[in-house]
C-alpha cells in the first residue's frame, strides 16, 4: 500500500519533484499544498504521512515543523541542487532528511524509506543537535545540566534562588542563567543589565527560524563576570507568546554545550492550559516552564518559610506530580525566620513538612531582607555585596550540592503520576 505524500515545495523545480515521487514504489502525492497554512491544514486533516518541505518555504520554523510531527506527519528536506545555505537552514531546524529537488527517484525512494521505516518523526532528537551547529568540542566531555527553579505564587524568591545558585556555580564552572518567566521576569533588573536587549526571545526566534548555533546563542548570551552568562527574559509579560515550547526545548540543548551549568528561572504556572482551550494547536503560557521542568536534569522547588508559603509549597509539590519532572529534587524553603513560624523555624517546618507532606530532605535559607535589598539596589549578586551573609552561606552550600556530583544526563530519571 502506498504512503500518502504532502509537498510544500514553492519554485520552478516543483512539478518535477512530484513526477519523481510518483516514479517511486510506494508513495504517492496526495495534495501539493501552495504554501505552509495549506500544508498545516491537510496534515490536521489526516490526508498525508509524509511531508516534503523546502527551505525556501514561507513562514516555514521549528513550531510548524512541531505542529507537523504532532499530526503524525514524517517530515523531509528539499533543497534546490547547490543550495547549501537551505540544506543546513533545514538541519537546524531539527530535519534528519533532506534531499536534492534533481534527485533520481530510485534514490528519493531510499531516502523516503529512511525517514519511514525508522523510529523518529523526522527531527532530529533534542539531546543530539546535528554536528555542524556545535563547534569543535571534546567528544568525551559531558553535556551541561540544567537545573530548575521552580515554585508556587507568592513571591518565594524564585528569581533571587535562582540567581544566586546561578552565581555560585559560576565560581565553580561556566554557568548560564536563564530567565524564563512569563509572567514577571526579573534577573535583567537584578542585575542592571538593559531589559530591553533582546535575550532569551532573540534566541527563541532564532531557533524558531533554524538559524541559532553556538556562536549565536553566545552573542545572546553576554558574560555578566565570574563564568556566569545571562539570557535576560521578556521584557514585557504581553510577549510570552515569542517564546514557543519547541524553541525553548532547542535552546536548552544547545544551553547543554555552551556551558557546564544552566540555571533556569521558572514561571509559577505549571496547569497544562492547552486542555482549557479549544485550539490544542495555540501557543501555551504555561509551555515554558512545562517544558523547562520536562528537559530539566534537576529540580529545586522553592517555598516561603511562613503559614501561606507553606501551604502553597506542600499543594506546589503535590501539582508537580501530574506533570514530568526531574527525578532529582529539593525542596527549599525561603525566607525562613521565627517571627513568622515561632521560636526555633526550621525545626517547626521541618516537622510540618515531614507530617504533613513526607518532605525529610529540605534546604533552609535564612530571612536576610538587608543583605537582598542592599544587592537588588547595587544590581549585583550576594556573592558581591554580601558575601559574609547567613543567605550567601546558605546559597554556597545548596550550590555546593550540585557541583560536587555530577551526573550524565544519560542517568537522569522521569517523575510522573497519573492523572
Amino acid at each position: 500500500m502506498s504512503r500518502t505524500v504532502l509537498t510544500a515545495v514553492p519554485g520552478p523545480w516543483e512539478s518535477d519533484l512530484v513526477t519523481t515521487v510518483e516514479g517511486t514504489d510506494g508513495y504517492a502525492v496526495v495534495r501539493r499544498c501552495a504554501d505552509l497554512p495549506d500544508l498545516l491544514a491537510a496534515a490536521a486533516a489526516g490526508l498525508g504521512e509524509v511531508a516534503l518541505v523546502s527551505a525556501d518555504l514561507r513562514a516555514l520554523d521549528r513550531a510548524a515543523l512541531h505542529e507537523l510531527t504532532q499530526h503524525s506527519v514524517l517530515v523531509a528536506g528539499v533543497v534546490a541542487p547547490g543550495d547549501e545555505m537551505g540544506e543546513r537552514r533545514l538541519r537546524q531546524l531539527g530535519l534528519e532528511v533532506v534531499v536534492v529537488a534533481d534527485t533520481p527517484a530510485p534514490d528519493l525512494q531510499d531516502r523516503l524509506d529512511e525517514l519511514t521505516e525508522g523510529a523518529g518523526t523526522g527531527l532530529s532528537p533534542d539531546d543530539e543537535p546535528p554536528p555542524e551547529e556545535l563547534p569543535a568540542a571534546d567528544p568525551d566531555a559531558e553535556p551541561g545540566r540544567v537545573l530548575a527553579v521552580w515554585g508556587p505564587t507568592g513571591a518565594p524568591g524564585r528569581s533571587t534562588v535562582a540567581l544566586n545558585l546561578a552565581v555560585e556555580l559560576a565560581s565553580r564552572a561556566p554557568t548560564l542563567l536563564v530567565d524564563l518567566d512569563t509572567y514577571g521576569s526579573s534577573q535583567a533588573q537584578a542585575l542592571g543589565l538593559l531589559d530591553e536587549a533582546p535575550g532569551v526571545a532573540a534566541a527563541c526566534r532564532a531557533a524558531d527560524q533554524g538559524t541559532l548555533d553556538l556562536p549565536a546563542l553566545a552573542r545572546l548570551a553576554p558574560e555578566v563576570g565570574g563564568g556566569l552568562r545571562i539570557l535576560t527574559g521578556i521584557p514585557r509579560a504581553h510577549r510570552w507568546t515569542e517564546l514557543r515550547a519547541p524553541s525553548v526545548a532547542h535552546v536548552l540543548t544547545l544551553a547543554r554545550q555552551l556551558v557546564r551549568f544552566v540555571v533556569v528561572d521558572c514561571g509559577f504556572g505549571i496547569e497544562d492550559d492547552e486542555e482549557l482551550s479549544y485550539d490544542t494547536i495555540a501557543p501555551r503560557r504555561n509551555a515554558t516552564t512545562l517544558t523547562t521542568l520536562e528537559e530539566a536534569d534537576e529540580l529545586v522547588v522553592v517555598g516561603a518559610g511562613d503559614p501561606v508559603g507553606l501551604q502553597r509549597l506542600v499543594r506546589g509539590v503535590q501539582d508537580l506530580g501530574v506533570v514530568p519532572t526531574p527525578a532529582s529534587r529539593v525542596v527549599v524553603v525561603n525566607k525562613v525566620r521565627a517571627a513568622a513560624v515561632g521560636s526555633h523555624p526550621e525545626r517547626r517546618i521541618s516537622e510540618a513538612l515531614g507530617r504533613f507532606a513526607g518532605m525529610d530532605d529540605v534546604v533552609f535559607l535564612p530571612w536576610d531582607p538587608a543583605a537582598v535589598d542592599g544587592a537588588m539596589l547595587a544590581g549585583t549578586s550576594l556573592a558581591e555585596h554580601a558575601p559574609q551573609s547567613p543567605l550567601r552561606r546558605a546559597v554556597t552550600s545548596l550550590a555546593d550540592r550540585y557541583a560536587a556530583q555530577p551526573v550524565s544526563r544519560r542517568e537522569r530519571g522521569r517523575v510522573r503520576l497519573g492523572r
